[in-house]
């Protein structure tokens, strides 16, 4: 998933501003690899998309294979979270597969904490085309926040912002211009909490996302004290006090039977569109993707397809511990609008988005041991920004809904890419671990097509 490196950041994303209306960029949309090939010259990718065929590339892309490693390390003890943020060590991405191909050499690989010249994940333009999102992008989110919710401080948070968007040609977001701003679970700009490592990295990811999907929106992060439930929660208020109407979450732990308290407390906010993502482990619910006032997001592997739409997704499943997480809630209640007959209680997920490692999103991160520059990032800590990002894209929330209903508004129409192939393990009950047509577990009822299903009108 290697580009070609352009001469600068800046000419790189001139050039796909340009050629927006050009025939090369025309044929890279239909084929579904929308902006990310970051070539020197139009010509080259001219040349090199008529050479060779959406079915070839796609054939190409399947092959991709990569080792990771969880970002935020163990497993969390009770009462605390974990990131739900993988980042690729190792092996060859469905984008380097992708420019590989359409360069017609051999695709390179990831070595273990060797620093890249250039990104090896899905780029904006690639998310936005996976999802229907292009024209959204470029003209709706001006005047919305959305916020990032996580534990201890990135000290490169706005430097690293800075670099990714820079490089894909998206306008600046900055503490300088209004767009961008960092706080503590109290709101303080000033006492941040400790720095660490790996939350740098899910951070990183988070704030890439939001600048993939929704550039022209405005970000604010919110940095918990720690990964305890009470103080992730406390920032999840302070980001609604704040004003944000759009708030992502993208970590998880063990479900508790305090979970009824914790929603009561810090997830009931009617009118703010809350993402939480379903987890990296597989098959089983977490907390607070289990609250049901939120939006659970499950987790695609997202490929190049030959197809009408350019992209096909399934399942995310690595292994019977690394997938996307899905199952029915032991502690908290049903929606209303949630309908399904075999979980009495709130079923995991709602919708869903690209989280498979392997076929992974760009992110720069230089804080720490893991900051290498530019990584491969996968898991539903991916996922669960993106959907905020959408729900932004969509305008405000009613005040007085809870928009994880309006995906349900949507069910069944086209407004929604149904995920109907893959498992997340195994499972008494099939659709709490296996895709099919309609509702299921692990993609809920499916993938963004556009906004329609993330708004209440």
């Amino acid at each position: 998933m290697r580009t070609t490196t352009p001469n600068s950041p800046h000419i790189s994303g001139r050039w796909r501003r340009i050629g927006s209306a050009a025939a090369a960029t025309a044929a890279l949309v239909l084929a579904g690899f929308g902006s990310a090939v970051q070539a020197n010259a139009a010509t080259t990718a001219t040349t090199a998309a008529h050479k060779v065929s959406t079915k070839a590339i796609a054939a190409q892309v399947a092959k991709a294979h990569v080792q990771y490693t969880k970002a935020c390390g163990a497993t969390p003890k009770k009462g605390y979270a974990a990131c739900n943020a993988l980042r690729v060590t190792g092996g060859t991405t469905a984008f380097m597969e992708k420019q590989a191909a359409l360069k017609g050499v051999a695709p390179k690989t990831i070595k273990p904490n060797a620093a890249t010249d250039d990104p090896t994940g899905y780029g904006p333009s690639d998310i936005q085309s996976a999802y229907g999102l292009t024209d959204a992008a470029s003209s709706n989110g001006s005047g919305e926040t959305v916020a990032i919710v996580d534990a201890y401080d990135d000290p490169n948070a706005e430097a690293d912002l800075a670099t990714y968007r820079d490089y894909y040609g998206l306008s600046s977001c900055t503490t300088d211009n209004g767009c961008f701003s960092k706080v503590s679970q109290t709101g303080s700009t000033t006492s941040l909490p400790t720095a660490d490592s790996g939350w740098a990295g899910e951070i990183s990811l988070d704030l890439d996302m939001v600048s993939a999907a929704c550039p022209n929106c405005n970000i604010l992060l919110v940095e918990a004290k720690s990964a305890s439930d009470a103080n992730l929660g406390t920032a999840v208020n302070e980001a609604v006090k704040l004003g944000a109407k759009f708030v992502s979450n993208s970590y998880g732990g063990s479900e508790s039977s305090s979970d009824t308290t914790y929603d009561s407390s810090y997830y009931n906010h009617p009118g703010v569109a809350i993402t939480a993502s379903a987890g990296d482990s597989g098959y089983g619910a977490e907390y607070p993707a289990a609250s049901k006032y939120v939006t659970a997001v499950g987790g695609t592997k997202l490929s190049t397809s030959s197809n009408s739409r350019g992209w096909t997704e399934s399942v995310w499943n690595t292994s019977s511990t690394e997938g996307t997480g899905s199952g029915c809630s032991s502690y908290d209640a049903k929606p209303s609008w949630q309908t399904d007959t075999g979980c009495t209680k709130r079923m995991i997920g709602d919708v869903s988005a690209v989280a498979d490692p392997a076929t992974g999103v760009s992110v720069y991160d230089t804080y720490g041991s893991d900051g290498t520059g530019w990584n491969t990032y996968g898991g539903t800590s991916a996922s669960s920004p993106l959907i905020a990002s959408v729900y932004a894209l969509a305008g405000t929330p009613g005040s007085s809904d809870y928009p994880a209903q309006y995906p349900y508004n949507a069910a069944g129409t086209s407004a929604l890419n149904d995920v109907t192939s893959g498992s997340n393990g195994s499972c008494s009950t099939s659709y709490f671990c296996t895709a099919k047509s309609g509702y299921d577990g692990p993609t809920g009822w499916g993938t963004p097509e556009g906004l329609a299903a993330f708004t209440a009108s």
